[in-house]
């Protein structure tokens, strides 16, 4: 059965960081690869979508002790779980979806997401991206390392299995399901271009795990 996004993470909190790290390939490399991408200057302002238990933070805070992170994410008990691991740091948490919570416009100096947003369309990213390419400062440029379609073909299948799925279940909302649905890197790539970015890197890779950076 399906489950609404929020609800399964919720009810996998406990082992959560281990699970990622040790049956997600390549986790101990790409969480650490993404931290040292981000701001080391003194207060660096970043934004974090999707921060969960902040994974890649844990590597961050060792190299920018003093950055300012304001994290976004849908489950409440991820956030606690996120400031219990650093109640000496600068964060602002936010329990919410990235695609309503406002950003301040040219506030952040980066912004950074790791294994979240490979649940949504091109459509639904194009919005978030545009507002999210808006709250960076000059300069400022967005880190994503994620899970990809690695076909243009497993990129339908993986959507029309999501549809099938919910009509079987009889779900109609536009609520947001669990369900990896990834883009090609192509498509994303698109979709942060369209946004406004004005370009786009492959960093790296791990299989079907990218790491791209969007520059303002």
């Amino acid at each position: 059965m399906l489950e609404k996004m929020n609800d399964f993470f919720d009810k996998r909190l406990d082992g959560y960081d281990e699970h990622m790290m040790t049956c997600i390939e390549s986790a101990e490399e790409f969480y650490p690869y993404t931290a040292e991408l981000l701001p080391q200057a003194n207060g660096a302002q970043i934004l974090d979508l999707g921060c969960g238990t902040g994974l890649e933070l844990e590597h961050y805070f060792k190299l920018n002790p003093s950055a300012k992170i304001t994290g976004i994410d849908l489950t409440e008990s991820m956030l606690n779980a996120l400031r219990n691991k650093f109640p000496e740091k600068n964060l602002t948490l936010i329990c919410g979806s990235y695609f309503d919570v406002p950003f301040e416009e040219n506030s952040f100096d980066a912004a950074v997401s790791v294994e979240s947003l490979h649940h949504f369309t091109k459509d639904e990213k194009i919005p978030l991206y545009a507002k999210l390419c808006k709250s960076l400062k000059g300069g400022g440029y967005f880190i994503l390392t994620d899970y990809f379609a690695l076909l243009d073909e497993n990129e339908k299948t993986f959507r029309n299995e999501l549809l099938l799925l919910k009509k079987e279940q009889g779900i109609d909302d536009n609520e947001f399901y669990h369900y990896d649905t990834p883009l090609t890197v192509e498509h994303e790539t698109e979709a942060l271009l369209e946004a406004g970015f004005s370009c786009v890197e492959v960093l790296n890779n791990w299989g079907a795990t990218f790491t791209l950076k969007a520059n303002k």
